[in-house]
Formats: structure tokens, sequence, C-alpha cells
């Protein structure tokens, strides 16, 4: 299976590499040359633009931050969507919301292009081991020509619907958990501070009782740090909780937390803190 890859950011990099140790022909782009040099030195083949990328490939993996970066690498100058042959695939694994899915896969199947949409969590370690969550939907007899791969990439990947955009809708919910976590584990922190407690003390001391979650491990370890290493940015949060709150009201949904957390993430962009690891919407309680 040879398999062209748009996006090789904190995730997407990992990822692809993933791809190539279990034996994938991988070839790339990306804005960031650096991004691209990494590949190469991992055994892939950069591309100059999504269409060099998407050119007589099997499946087209999208692994960009936003939707309009994906309408971009698929739709824009030098796009993907022209280069791709007849009969491939576009796995999209990046969060981008069910309507950007749906309106790709109609406008893709007139070029007898399919759509696999299967958003991913579980953060960069896990990309880097091929232990995600990837949540997939889409034609069964598509998602099995893709399966290989996805398994390649997860350590659970569940079919959660036969129709592209029901994976963005699951994955919407994990968001809404995620990052409603992220806040709840600012917010208790930082309250132990507050209330003179040493941070580390108290973040060590529950995280070993029943307010343990995976948010509180992973990143409350990282807002004890003054300069976390950037793996997922308050950015990126803006967004999916963006994507929350509006699907929510779409349905008819009143998301009361994911709104305070979209707020608080706001918050922490607008003070500066967009392109700083997610972890860091601490400093927004701390009024830094």
């Amino acid at each position: 299976m040879r398999v062209g890859w748009v996006g090789l950011g904190a995730m997407g990099a990992p990822m692809a590499r993933t791809a190539l140790a279990a034996g994938f022909d991988v070839v790339g782009f990306d804005i960031a040359t650096i991004a691209l040099d990494a590949l190469a030195d991992a055994g892939g083949a950069p591309a100059a633009s999504p269409a060099e990328a998407a050119r007589d490939v099997d499946v087209l993996v999208i692994m960009v931050a936003t939707p309009q970066q994906a309408e971009d690498a698929l739709f824009g100058a030098n796009g993907a969507a022209d280069a791709l042959r007849p009969g491939s695939i576009v796995l999209v694994m990046a969060t981008v919301g069910d309507a950007a899915v749906r309106d790709w896969a109609q406008r893709l199947a007139e070029r007898d292009v399919s759509i696999v949409d299967a958003p991913v969590s579980g953060g960069v370690a896990r990309a880097g081991t091929g232990e995600l969550l990837v949540m997939v939907s889409g034609d069964p007899h598509v998602v099995e020509r893709v399966r290989p791969l996805v398994d390649a990439l997860a350590g659970s990947a569940p079919t959660v619907g036969a129709t592209p955009g029901d994976g963005q809708r699951m994955k919407l919910v994990n968001q809404l958990l995620c990052g409603v976590h992220i806040v709840a584990a600012a917010e208790a922190l930082s309250f132990a501070e507050a209330l003179g407690l040493d941070a580390r003390a108290a973040w060590e001391v529950v995280s070993s009782g029943a307010a343990e979650s995976f948010m509180l491990v992973d990143r409350g370890e990282r807002m004890l740090e003054a300069h976390p290493p950037v793996r997922s940015t308050v950015d990126i949060f803006v967004k999916d909780m963006g994507l929350v709150v509006a699907a929510a009201e779409a349905f008819g949904h009143e998301p009361h937390l994911a709104r305070t957390a979209q707020q608080v993430y706001t918050r922490a962009r607008n003070s500066g803190l967009g392109r700083e690891d997610d972890s860091t919407v601490i400093r927004s309680y701390r009024h830094e």
C-alpha cells in the first residue's frame, strides 16, 4: 500500500513514522521544511505539495490542524484532489467536524475517490507507538481496504458508523471530555496553590484516587513545569471546543461545561498562549 500524507506536525510526524516502521511506503507533505527532513530521515519521501503527496497513492492521510487547512490541502492551489487517482481513498484523521467531512465526501465522490473518516485520540506518545484510539466511519468495504494502515496506527480502532462524519461526531464527544478535563485539572491545581498547598504534592495525592483522569495525570504534570514541551496547543482546543459547541447548538443540546472550557482556552489564547502547550491554561487561573 502506497500512502500519501499531508500534515507532519506534533501528531502527524510520529504517526507517519509508525506507518513507515510497519512497512508502508509514505510520501508526505508539510509546510515546515524541518518536518520534511525528519520524514526523509525516517525513510519516507518528502513531497513539494499536497498534489505531489497524493499522486499515485492508494490512500492519502489528512492529519492537519484545522478544517481550513484540510480544505486547502484537498482543493486549494496544488491541492490533492485533482492528483488522486480514481479508486483511491482519503483517510481523514484530523479533527475537523462532521459537516466538512460530509462535504468533502460528496465532492471527492465526483472524482471516484472515497473518504474514510477516522479521527484519532491518544497524544503524541501513543502516536509514536501505534497505540492511538481511532474512531472509524465510512462505507464498510472502503474501511476494510484501509484497515491494515489504521490497525498499524491504533491500539483500538472501533467502527463507529457507516457514514463519513460519524467518526467526527464521536471525536467531538471525546474532545468535550478532554477539553473539560484539562480545564478541570488546571482549576484544581491552581485551587491547591491558592489554598497554600504544594501543587505537585496535591497532584500526586489526587492522581492516585477517585479524582484521577488521563488528563490530570498527563497534563497535570506539565502544568507544574515552567516551560512544558508543546505536544498539543491551546489553539487546538480553541478550535476543538468551538466545534463541540457549534455541533451541540446545531443538535439542540446545551453544552454548559464545554462552553465554559471554551472561554478558558480563548482567554489563554488571547493572553498570548495560543501556540503554547494546552497545559498552560493553568496560567489563566494564576493570572500570569
